[in-house]
């Protein structure tokens, strides 16, 4: 099986020899360690680079358990690179070389970093890690890379990647991706039976996994509880105290606040779940909550809840949510307040939402995301809060239909879905 994944591919390529620790973060299994050891590895070997030049490494492989310890990864590392050419440092999952005591003690100085560092000090070796936890990676580059850290986020398949495979009815493609998403192993597998026994063996012997060793969770049913409630209400405002109610009336579980914002920030910094703020689009700030939580990847939300809950509108759009992210862009959730008259003439402030607030330097987008606008009560509903708005920047309305993109007499920009996640330019074309 072999997809490309040339988006990644090339941000590699644009970053070589640039003088900085090039840090490959997402969740596991969406393809990092094939990016660098199989693409990145291969286009290396095709630009002449001796095979000897380019260390791989795999921390999570129990072969390389020993080096682990940052003291004999640094010994072993340096004992392969000589004053001979340029060294290429292909190093994945470098968490598994951060202890536990370092990840609970934040003002400790974590070795691995230092390893790193020490290793920037070759001018002639140019290295590449990638790590599955954002705490111990995004979050730290430019502090304990003293600025010589570069990111570079990847994510499970997108459409446009898996329909370069799966080629075909592009519906008929779709329906496959709404329904096991983006997780490259996944379409290894042939039966439905074997793809959701897969993505429910990733939820729970990788990423549970992962986090019950690295955090010492204490109650592991309510971080399975807390997840399902995500799952379950991708698309939905919510907060801690909201959470911790549904806990309690659904499972009769009482948790603490201090517990689900613990567990919601572990199941965020392992890349399961992303969160959207609110934004005030006209008072121009930011509502401390409540905010939305989209699942990385949809095929992983339908196998934990056992598709039994396949809200075809909330899955659309968390797949226009995450195609957003990978595209670079920064996604909030958007709120309008608009004034209107009642039918005894009062007047009332409603405050409507708009699906997606989207920023990218100076570009800005206002989205929604909708299966269908052909009930005028359902479009009504749609262009008003687009209506509302002030500002001349693009306001788009994505719909799941095969239809041209056309522009209405207010400006809104209507295109199909499949348009907007098969063209990166969609936006501004």
């Amino acid at each position: 099986m072999n997809i490309q994944r040339d988006r990644y591919l090339s941000r590699l390529i644009e970053r070589m020899n640039n003088g900085q620790i090039k840090v490959i973060t997402g969740i596991r299994r969406c393809g990092k360690s094939y990016l660098l050891f199989r693409l990145f590895s291969d286009y290396l070997r095709r630009n002449g680079v001796d095979g000897n030049h380019i260390i791989e490494l795999a921390l999570d492989d129990d072969e390389n358990e020993s080096l682990r310890n940052p003291r004999e990864l640094s010994q072993y590392l340096r004992s392969r690179i000589t004053p001979d050419g340029n060294y290429y440092l292909l190093l994945d999952e470098v968490q598994f070389a951060i202890s536990r005591e370092e990840l609970r003690n934040p003002d400790k100085p974590v070795k691995l970093y230092s390893v790193l560092n020490g290793l920037m000090r070759f001018p002639n070796v140019d290295i590449y890690v990638t790590g599955s936890n954002s705490k111990m990676l995004s979050s730290d580059v430019m502090t304990e890379f003293r600025g010589r850290g570069d990111v570079v986020d990847v994510y499970p398949l997108s459409f446009a990647e898996f329909y370069s495979w799966k080629g075909g009815d592009k519906a008929a493609a779709y329906e496959d991706y709404m329904n096991y998403g983006g997780m490259p192993l996944v379409w290894a597998k042939s039966s439905h039976e074997a793809k959701v026994k897969y993505l429910q063996g990733l939820f729970q012997e990788v990423f549970f996994k992962d986090i019950r060793e690295r955090y010492q969770i204490e109650h592991l049913d309510v971080l399975d509880e807390l997840t399902n409630v995500l799952c379950s209400s991708i698309g939905s405002l919510t907060n801690v105290s909201k959470l911790v109610n549904t806990l309690y009336s659904v499972k009769k579980r009482k948790v603490n606040h201090a517990t689900i914002e613990s567990y919601l920030k572990c199941l965020t910094e392992a890349f399961l779940f992303r969160c959207a703020k609110r934004y005030d689009v006209k008072g121009k700030h930011y509502f401390d909550f409540p905010m939305k939580y989209y699942c990385a990847d949809v095929g992983l939300r339908n196998a934990h809840l056992n598709y039994r809950q396949k809200e075809e509108t909330h899955i659309m759009e968390n797949i226009l949510y995450n195609e957003l992210v990978l595209r670079g862009y920064s996604v909030d959730v958007g709120v309008i307040p608009i004034t209107e008259k009642d039918a005894d003439g009062n007047r009332h402030q409603n405050r409507c939402e708009i699906d997606f607030v989207v920023n990218l330097a100076d570009q800005r987008y206002y989205i929604q995301s909708a299966l269908t606008v052909s009930d005028p009560d359902k479009l009504r509903q749609e262009t008003r809060p687009l209506l509302a708005i002030k500002d001349s920047f693009r306001r788009i309305i994505v719909t799941k239909t095969l239809a041209r993109p056309w522009f209405d007499e207010n400006g809104i920009k209507h295109m199909g879905l499949y348009d907007f996640l098969l063209d990166d330019n969609a936006l501004n074309s």
